[in-house]
């Protein structure tokens, strides 16, 4: 009887002990969603500054034109036009930008800018040309092509145009991006 007895006492103790971590986890879990909703809630005003901004800047955003840049190659100015893409808007939203290039398969000259671009609504893919400015957009990066690029990709998205030669294209080192006054 003492071992039936224990036995009992044993799968009523394990039982309790369950019931008790059940009941823990399910104790949690509200507070676990307070703690998502309340960490959602303080990111949303995050997630509406981008918003505000952008409705204090309805040029940014709300372009339906493109955008005429100044770039400056290693202390050169000369004019570019970003076009109406979403990528090239977002791209928009973060000048000025000062960027240090590196040749990349002697076609193009390429930079990492601050943060990745959307790639939303994309345009349907072109083969890049010589003044191109693009966005790769698996790696993040800009890409300025001073030689015709490969076929299309949908990978890479054209931002706009630099009006320059190949040769002040091909020996950029640094570059400065801000929008045309």
């Amino acid at each position: 009887m003492t071992s039936t007895l224990r036995r009992a006492l044993t799968a009523t103790a394990t039982t309790g002990v369950l019931l008790l971590a059940a009941t823990a986890c399910s104790d949690d879990s509200p507070a676990e969603q307070s703690s998502s909703t309340a960490s959602a809630s303080s990111s949303a005003p995050a997630s509406g500054q981008p918003q505000t901004s952008a409705s204090a800047s309805p040029s940014g955003t709300d372009r339906s034109t493109p955008m005429d840049i100044r770039i400056t190659i290693d202390g050169r100015p000369v004019d570019a036009t970003l076009n109406d893409s979403p990528a090239a808007r977002d791209l928009g939203s973060l000048l000025p930008l000062i960027l240090d290039l590196e040749d990349f398969h002697g076609t193009e000259r390429i930079a990492d800018p601050p943060r990745k671009l959307t790639t939303e609504d994309a345009p349907e893919p072109q083969a890049p040309k010589t003044g191109d400015l693009t966005y790769y957009a698996p790696w993040g990066n800009l890409a300025i092509f001073y030689k015709d690029g490969p076929s299309a990709s949908s990978d890479l998205l054209i931002l706009g145009h630099i009006d320059a030669d190949a040769d002040l294209l091909s020996g950029a080192d640094r570059i400065t991006i801000e929008a045309a006054s």
